[in-house]
């Protein structure tokens, strides 16, 4: 999961947002959020709706609601290598460990609003990503 979607889905700010709802509703499948992403939405919950913006996400996480997966210090050599790769567009740290912990993991379906970064980059083990909600999907 990046970012996106879940400040979304708190703040009702993103068109996407009843799609994205839509997905989560009927999805199944284990919510995986690589820390740098749930670190990158605790501060933009926080910026957009103050101090305790973050306390519904925070109970979320306390919850078990995401799995969040940390890098692995190997993996930031695939970073660093993604980063120059992509450095047309500066991904940053969140996208890219989507990016490697997506791969790690052999999964290559993201729920993202991030149409121009996740478009332009591939998935470690080839191929494209399907990006959630907008690409079809079907549950499994």
């Amino acid at each position: 999961m990046d970012a996106g979607p879940l400040v979304a889905l708190a703040t009702l700010d993103h068109p996407l947002v009843p799609a994205a709802l839509a997905f989560l509703n009927r999805s199944s499948e284990t919510l995986i959020l690589p820390a740098p992403v749930a670190a990158e939405v605790d501060y933009l919950l926080q910026a957009r709706l103050g101090p305790r913006g973050n306390t519904e996400f925070l109970q979320d996480l306390a919850a078990g609601r995401f799995v969040v997966e940390c890098l692995h210090a190997p993996e930031y050599s695939t970073v660093l290598a993604l980063n120059d790769r992509y450095r047309a567009f500066s991904p940053g740290l969140c996208d890219l460990s989507i990016v490697v912990i997506a791969g790690r993991l052999g999964v290559s379906r993201i729920l993202t609003f991030d149409v121009r970064h996740f478009r332009a980059m591939t998935p470690l083990q080839g191929g494209t990503f399907t990006l959630l909600p907008m690409d079809p999907w079907t549950p499994g």
